[in-house]
This record gives C-alpha cells, structure tokens and sequence, in this order.
C-alpha cells in the first residue's frame, strides 16, 4: 500500500486543528447562551405583571410577538366595577390663588404666566414628581430671595418660565400662588382582559382633571376592586351617579399604564373572578354591528355583575378611530328604574351583541339619561396593545 502524500498528511492534519479550535471556542458560548435563557426566563415567569403565563411555556412560546390576529381575537368581557387611581408625570396646576401682602393680594404663578392645565415637571432643575417635592425648594429660594426657574409642560410643548415666591404674613410661609394637585381618583367599569396576556381595556373614554377638563398625563396608576354602594338616578339635565367604595391598594388587581381618548390600559396582576362569563368571546369590529337588541354587562349593587338589555339605535362603521361610533339607549325596565338609564361609573361597560364583544359605554346624553354613546371595540383593543392598528383598518 502506498504512503499517502505529503500534501495529503498536511491537509488531514489542519482539517482536525480546524475542528479542534471550532469546538475549543464555540462549545462554551453554546452552554452560556443556554444558562442565560434559563435565567431569563426564570425572572420573566416570576414577574407578577404578567399572571396568566403558564409556567411551562418554551422559551419559543414566550417570545411570540404580543400582538394577535383579528380572527383570532378573543376576550373576556368585563363588568367590574373598578376603582381608579392615577399619579400624574410633575404635577399639575389646577388653579391660582391670591398671596396677601402689604400693598394687596397677588399670585405670583399667575404673573409668571402660569396656567391652569399646566404641569410643572423641573424646578430649578430638580424633576418634580410630587407637591411634597416643591414646598422645601420654594422655601429655600424665598428665604434666599431667588427666583425659582420653573420648566412647564403644556400640551406637547415645554415652556421655562421664572417666579419669585412671596411670603405670605398670614400663613408665615412662602407662596407661589398656585392650586395644584399630583393625584387623581374615581370609578368605572372594566370593559375586557386577556386571559393569555393579562392586558385590559377599561372605561372606554379619556380621564380628564375635574378642574381643568384636561386629559390627565399620567405617571403610573392603579385599579383596585370596587363595590357600588348606592346609585344617584339619572334625570334630564342631571346626569345620575355610582357612589362605589374601595380601599387604596390592598385590594390592587392591575396596574395603569395609558389613559388615552379610548380608556384606560395596563395589565393585571391577579385574576379576576367573573361569575356571570368565564370564557372569552370573539369580538365585532364596527362594520358588523348591527342596530338593533344588545347587552351590556354592569354592577348596580355590591359586587355583582348584571346582564341588562339595550338597544342600538345607530352606528357607524369607521376605518379611523372615533370615540363615537354607536348610539345607544337602556330598554331594560329594571335598569331604567334603578338608574334612569346611564349614569356616571358606567362608562367602560361591555357592549355584547349575537354573542360577540361589540364595544363599551362611554357617554349619557344629558338632556335624556336612558341614551348615550359607546366606542367600539377595536379602538380599545388597539390601545391594550392587543391588536395593531393597521390590521383593523385592513379588516373594516
């Protein structure tokens, strides 16, 4: 047998260095890319923001982009009342108020061009996240006779104006002459969560500050179980009212992440019981509402979630998002005489019709309270990050 060739040996003999160095160097990285994964997803599943993860999902699983397909869009619908808390991002100006001093009263906020609505985010290059964050600065620029440089937000433009504090005889403190307020709270209803992602839709309108009727620009939130009380009927002219009790975060169940002109959004941090629906239904996006019976689901008394018939009286299919798209008026007699029709807490129950999710209450007519206005659905779903926006203007 003849001896292989030189040239033969030499390219055996780098083929095994070549392979050797291969398994040298790549072989570790494959084991820490793996125990990375394992730790990744050991801290993903223990989060508690997202609760209804099964533990046993692949790392595959787990990955999948958030968002759904339209037909494969299933939710369960809501009815909870819900108790609503928002911090807002600095803090917001809701008023100005008059300083007494020697030659009169004034407001220093007022002078400085301060207005209501405003949200004071810096001063004196300290980020303002609470009132308590802005008596001690006021103060040390008082005392120091300093004007304090104040960085504004007002709609989606920043504004730097200055102030001088005055000192206020009466009180013995410096002012600055303004109303202003950190925290926002009331009720509402749940309209829909996902059982897989725990995201949610509720209210199906914008919050807006009670003083400034702005929409509230929001830090972070909370929604905690809430049990309806009493109920102020509704009648023309004179909007009634859910008076509902809850208790600030021992009973949290989700977090508020957006309040946008369609409700509020987040995710859920515990389950939450529906004794009236368990399962998740398909939803109706607006082309396929039809006039005519529905349901909504709502509680008018402690906890529990009723079935109550409407009707639609008119809507309108939309290809871009409106907070208007249904008018809807309350049938139900036993409803009617509860309430007189919609009243304030209301807002975000589900709309149900031939067994689908078909959008919330939003709004009552103020001159008849047994009608109103509901958004539909979609925009919601939208806004929960459950859907994307272009595939619902590809499927109306």
């Amino acid at each position: 047998m003849s001896k292989p060739s030189k040239s033969n040996l030499k390219y055996k003999i780098c083929s095994l260095l070549s392979l050797f160095f291969m398994l040298f160097f790549l072989f570790p990285s494959f084991i820490h890319a793996d125990t990375s994964l394992q730790g990744y997803k050991e801290v993903f599943q223990d989060s508690p923001i997202i609760p209804f993860l099964n533990k046993k999902e692949s790392s595959k699983e787990n990955n999948k982009e958030q968002y759904q397909r339209l037909e494969d869009v299933k939710v369960v619908p809501g009815g909870q009342s819900i108790g609503v808390q928002l911090e807002t991002k600095g803090v917001l100006v809701v008023g100005h108020h008059q300083v007494k001093v020697s030659e009169g009263a004034k407001s220093p906020g007022e002078a400085a061009k301060i207005n209501v609505g405003d949200t004071i985010v810096e001063i004196n290059g300290q980020k303002i996240n609470h009132m308590t964050d802005i008596k001690p600065i006021v103060d040390n620029s008082g005392k120091e006779n300093k004007k304090l440089q104040i960085k504004l937000k007002r709609g989606d433009k920043m504004i730097e104006t200055s102030l001088q504090p005055i000192f206020d005889k009466k009180e013995k403190a410096y002012k600055i002459g303004l109303y202003i307020r950190d925290t926002a709270a009331g009720i509402g209803t749940m309209t829909f969560y996902d059982p897989k992602s725990g995201r949610y839709g509720a209210l199906g309108h914008v919050i807006s500050d009670m003083d400034t009727k702005k929409p509230i620009d929001i830090k972070q939130g909370s929604i905690i179980h809430s049990s309806v009380t009493a109920i102020e009927k509704g009648d023309n002219g004179l909007p009634g009212e859910k008076q509902a009790s809850f208790q600030t975060q021992e009973k949290r169940i989700g977090n508020i992440t957006k309040n946008t002109d369609y409700g509020i959004f987040g995710i859920l941090e515990k389950e939450v019981n529906h004794e009236k629906y368990e399962e998740a239904f398909p939803v109706a996006l607006s082309h396929e509402v039809k006039e005519g019976p529905a349901k909504i689901l709502t509680v008018v008394d402690g906890e529990k979630i009723e079935e109550f018939d409407i009707e639609i009286i008119s809507s309108v299919p939309q290809k871009s998002a409106s907070t208007k798209g249904m008018v809807i008026q309350i049938t139900d007699p036993r409803l009617l005489e509860l309430t007189g029709g919609i009243v304030q807490g209301m807002s975000g129950s589900p709309i149900i019709q031939n067994g689908k999710i078909i959008g919330a209450v939003t709004h009552v007519f103020v001159n008849d309270p047994t009608s109103g206005y509901g958004v539909h659905i979609e925009w919601m779903l939208e806004d929960a990050g459950i859907i994307k926006p272009e595939s619902n203007q590809n499927a109306a």
